[in-house]
């Protein structure tokens, strides 16, 4: 950490109203669910031009009210910061209560910056019920960052399970042939695995007489059989949601019907809720079951990489490919989490938020090809560098990335994991490290069918380049990638002081 750094902070803290500086984290909640609602109310179709408009500006506000979160963040505090508190349902001692420390403001900022590349993304591919079709977006935008903003449990629980909805429409609406199956097969995965929490969470409310705090519960005296039983409680809720092996399956066929901007955010911001509740909740307020558990989850983490990159590798569809790459690449999240130390529980923080932006840019390569071809299959593509050799520099640097290559993103956090598990057993970090192999071999192998050679048909040999808007997208997550790969300090620095007191509370395992 650099002083130098911390001034300029404090330097742009000034700049933010006091008044303002209180209310961040509900303008970051409401101000995306209000232009969706004011998209909605504009009317049908016929109005497309001006509903695209106000999504465009909804989505950027939302993101501009976020940046003071980084801005006037203090890296130096595990504590909570931009604290709202205001009582909401008395009686039950529940409270509207938002907080951000080290491990949730930076998912606050990727799910606000993912929003607008999704609007302007599906800017003229839409073109049917377009005022909806924005609308679930921006709505499901201000329920994931409440999401990572409570602090209260049936809040937590409202955000968590209200995302469903609006993505349960997208895929319904807007998606493939099968897209009825895939959206009611992703919410009663999902819905169903939460219930057991909702018991758990409930248990645990009676056993901190009557509060639903989360930051309460973390004091809780719990034997290790009820952290054993309450574990299992949270585990089902946020394991399929992750998603880990074996409760993945529900994730190809939400992918490969999901419209490209249903895809984007379900990997980079959707998969991110899972592995968010075990550091918000499973380590923190079950520290004897999370280490006496740990090698349960060690080995799923292990299986998810090794094996599901096995599967990867004899994908035909370019979209479940990356949908089975994720559950890969997020196995090193879950990993990173149960080694217990600082290397991989901020090394599998880092991965989540590289996910992000390497998944989100591989969805809408996917998506660009899609909307020209109307095929996702690989063996309908070759050759397309020759008509397009601007989307297949970008596509070839996201490629890059999602295999690990140093400088950017992808290789950060896995590094960091790998760094992790060598501390606990070299073995761990062997077979961890074998997704760096597979990851390579299945996504250049992608690449090479798809962008090499001769032009395969006719259809890939009247292709058209990226138009602007295409461009710009995929412009600027290449530039959060480079950034994170070169320089991943303003991403780490954030973490440290929380990856730290949250280790101090949990202790070091024995496995």
């Amino acid at each position: 950490r650099h002083p130098a750094g911390r001034q300029l902070v404090h330097v742009a803290l000034r700049g933010i109203h006091p008044e303002m500086s209180a209310y961040l984290l509900s303008l970051a909640i409401w101000t995306p669910i209000a232009a969706g609602l004011l998209v909605l109310a504009v009317g049908g179709d016929e109005r497309a031009p001006l509903q695209r408009w106000i999504a465009f500006w909804g989505s950027l506000l939302g993101f501009l009210v976020t940046i003071p979160l980084w801005t006037g963040f203090n890296p130096d505090t595990s504590a909570m910061q931009f604290v709202e508190l205001a009582p909401w349902i008395e009686r039950f001692n529940v409270n509207y209560h938002l907080g951000v420390d080290g491990i949730s403001v930076l998912f606050v900022l990727l799910n606000s910056f993912i929003t607008i590349l999704v609007v302007i993304a599906g800017w003229s591919v839409i073109d049917n019920r377009v005022g909806q079709y924005y609308g679930a977006f921006l709505i499901m935008s201000g329920l994931l960052n409440g999401v990572f903003e409570a602090l209260d449990a049936v809040l937590f629980y409202i955000f968590f399970e209200g995302v469903l909805i609006p993505m349960f429409i997208i895929i319904g609406v807007w998606g493939g042939p099968n897209r009825v199956y895939a959206a009611v097969k992703f919410f009663l995965y999902t819905l169903l695995g939460s219930l057991l929490m909702l018991v758990a969470m409930l248990y645990l409310y009676d056993k901190s007489g009557g509060s639903f705090a989360i930051t309460d519960w973390h004091r809780l005296p719990l034997s290790l059989a009820v952290q054993t039983v309450l574990f299992f409680g949270f585990l089902l809720a946020f394991a399929v949601k992750v998603p880990m092996w074996p409760v993945h399956t529900w994730l190809p066929d939400a992918h490969t019907e999901a419209p490209t901007g249903g895809s984007v955010v379900l990997a980079a911001i959707l998969l991110k809720l899972g592995a968010y509740g075990f550091v918000r909740f499973t380590l923190p307020i079950l520290p004897d079951a999370s280490k006496h558990l740990a090698w349960l989850m060690i080995a799923l983490s292990l299986v998810a990489i090794a094996y599901i990159g096995l599967v990867t590798l004899v994908q035909t569809d370019m979209k479940r490919l990356i949908a089975y790459s994720s559950v890969s690449h997020m196995g090193f999240v879950t990993l990173g989490f149960f080694i217990f130390n600082a290397y991989g529980v901020e090394g599998g923080l880092v991965q989540m938020i590289s996910h992000g932006f390497v998944s989100a840019a591989l969805f809408l390569c996917v998506g660009v090809l899609y909307d020209r071809m109307h095929t996702r299959m690989i063996g309908d593509y070759g050759g397309v560098v020759n008509t397009m050799p601007k989307f297949a520099s970008f596509l070839m640097l996201f490629a890059m990335a999602n295999a690990g290559l140093p400088a950017t993103s992808g290789f950060v956090g896995e590094f960091l994991v790998i760094m992790g598990a060598m501390q606990t057993s070299f073995w761990i970090a062997f077979v961890a490290a074998s997704t760096l192999v597979l990851g390579a071999a299945y996504t250049l192998w992608m690449y090479k069918r798809v962008i090499f050679g001769a032009v395969a048909n006719d259809r890939v040999a009247a292709l058209k380049d990226l138009n602007p808007r295409e461009f710009a997208v995929l412009a600027a997550l290449a530039a959060a990638v480079l950034l994170m790969g070169i320089y991943p300090l303003p991403f780490t620095e954030v973490m440290h002081a929380s990856v730290n007191e949250l280790l101090r509370h949990v202790g070091s395992p024995k496995i």
